[in-house]
């Protein structure tokens, strides 16, 4: 069986891993459909991550931004609570 150490696991590691094969052993089409399945699961996931971290990216630019614009943003009373609660 193919395996690589140090690496993750992307779908064509599925896709191309081989058995060897015993007498009477598993069903080749049956091991293959499944390792396509996993296969598939593996990159919908790593589609699903790719999104998960350009938007964390997009909303940690657009954090940024906004700190920036609001350095100077303070309040000048200092009677004033900083929220809504009152101390």
């Amino acid at each position: 069986m193919i395996y690589v150490t140090g690496e993750r696991l992307q779908p064509h590691h599925a896709r191309v891993a081989s058995f060897d094969t015993r007498w009477r052993g598993l069903d080749p089409d049956q091991v293959r459909a499944y390792l396509n399945q996993v296969a598939d699961e593996l990159e919908r996931l790593h589609r699903e991550l790719t999104t998960a971290n350009t938007e964390a990216e997009r909303i940690r630019q657009a954090l940024r931004q906004w700190q920036s614009r609001h350095t100077g943003c303070r309040h000048t009373n200092p009677g004033l609570p900083n929220s809504r609660w009152q101390r």
